[in-house]
């Protein structure tokens, strides 16, 4: 029962993380955890983010790979949902990457010093 309780602790750092990202920007999985202390964690930042889309509020859209790429955008409703989310707040996606992903990019590590 405490590997769950541990669980649920580390999806709300991650979801409270996502929540100040900014709009027109966009982090990735492995920075998120980077910034909790866990850089090999990404996967699990990533099982977060999926249990993130019943909950509005968390603009899970912002979190994208390493790359730019949006390799969670079949988590959402539909497949276009989060590069139409994106797309709304200004960001460029092209062939479901983030165009100038170093531009947009938020890393929690430097932004929350």
């Amino acid at each position: 029962m405490e590997k769950k309780k541990k669980e649920v602790s580390f999806f709300e750092d991650v979801w409270a993380i996502v929540m100040l990202v900014p709009k027109g920007r966009v982090t990735s999985y492995g920075a998120i955890a980077r910034y909790l202390g866990t850089g090999m964690s990404a996967r699990m930042v990533g099982w977060a983010m999926n249990a993130a889309h019943t909950n509005k509020k968390i603009p899970a859209h912002r979190v994208v790979n390493r790359n730019g790429l949006l390799t969670g955008k079949h988590h959402f409703e539909t497949p276009s949902t989060m590069k139409t989310r994106l797309e709304k707040e200004g960001i460029k996606v092209k062939k479901d990457q983030v165009q100038d992903f170093e531009k947009r990019f938020w890393d929690p590590a430097l932004e929350l010093l």
